[in-house]
């Protein structure tokens, strides 16, 4: 078995990158700590700020996200980040050839009940001589990446990457604080007869996602012929992992809540990070309309509709939008 390290020189993954990859890996390491040690580290519970996203912070959001910025801003390489308990994007050095931007805890609601959380990252290169507190820089579509990945804290803390050549996992050994690689060349299989959404919101979708849930729940006496199974964790990271793992359709759809937002996930550092992660280990990721990493960012915090997973599932969905 090979280490991470190993792994990425094999691929061919430049030095610089390598290193930048391997800061964000060492603040996960510590933030798997944290959640190992849960109460006894004074982690739990809600901090009495908002982020930029209107959401009330946890302690650990911020715990998290100091780790990641603060090792990253100091790396070299690193021009700048954008992250989402950020409400601008941080100035890293005017050298630096990488952008990094994250999700320093996905499904941090998921904490105070010991559920599954996770960190998702993005990579990008930066493309002109900007600062990296300047977001322009950062403005690029999800083509643009040269590695996303993330890290599900449950059981196990996994790492799963892409660096453009397909996707590897890696499980964190405790004994010498390592991430292993255990699985290689994942892949998701095509058809699926499990998704994932919250039903709760069903009363505020656009009537195409609505028929396509409401034909999943007709079964084999509906027009897709065959019986569904419904799973939500309210943690995307959760959510994609399964998918990997056995196939699946997760669905985060705009919604009418407030029409001035295109979605309730962020572009640049969930969907973009989730869809090449996906799109790399043989599935499709779609606003419902367009794949979401052809999608323009017009701001480091903007939303996007999220449709993701088994291929053909995928496009059933996209189908329903194009009726």
């Amino acid at each position: 078995m090979k280490r991470l390290d190993q792994v990425l020189a094999a691929d061919g993954v430049p030095a610089e990158l390598e290193l930048v990859i391997n800061d964000v890996i060492v603040a996960c390491k510590d933030i798997a700590f944290k959640l190992r040690q849960g109460e006894l580290a004074g982690i739990l519970g809600a901090t009495e700020d908002e982020n930029v996203q209107g959401e009330t912070q946890k302690k650990l959001d911020v715990i998290s996200n100091d780790l990641l910025k603060d090792i990253l801003v100091a790396n070299p390489y690193v021009r700048g980040i954008g992250s989402e308990e950020e409400d601008y994007t941080v100035a890293g050095h005017d050298a630096g050839k990488y952008l990094v931007t994250f999700d320093p805890l996905d499904g941090s609601s998921n904490i105070d009940v010991n559920l599954s959380v996770g960190t998702i990252f993005s990579v990008l290169e930066a493309q002109d001589d900007q600062s990296g507190d300047n977001q322009e820089v950062f403005l690029q579509n999800g083509r643009k990446q040269v590695a996303a990945g993330y890290v599900l804290y449950g059981p196990s803390a996994l790492l799963v990457m892409t660096t453009g050549n397909g996707v590897n996992i890696f499980t964190l050994d405790t004994t010498v604080g390592e991430f292993i690689q255990t699985k290689s060349g994942v892949s998701i299989p095509e058809d699926t007869a499990e998704f994932a959404i919250n039903m709760s919101n069903q009363r505020f979708w656009e009537p195409e996602m609505k028929q396509y849930i409401d034909d999943c729940l007709q079964g084999e006496e509906g027009p897709l012929g065959k019986r569904y199974n419904m799973r939500w964790v309210a943690s995307m990271v959760a959510e994609v992992h399964r998918i990997l793992m056995r196939g699946g359709i997760f669905m985060y759809p705009y919604d009418s809540r407030d029409p001035s937002k295109a979605g309730k996930l962020r572009l640049m550092y969930e969907g973009n990070p989730m869809s090449m992660i996906v799109e790399q280990a043989g599935g499709a990721s779609s606003t419902g309309r367009m794949d979401i990493m052809d999608v323009a960012p017009q701001g480091i915090h903007d939303r996007v509709p999220v449709v993701l997973g088994s291929k053909n599932e995928v496009a059933k969905v996209v189908a329903y939008h194009n009726k």
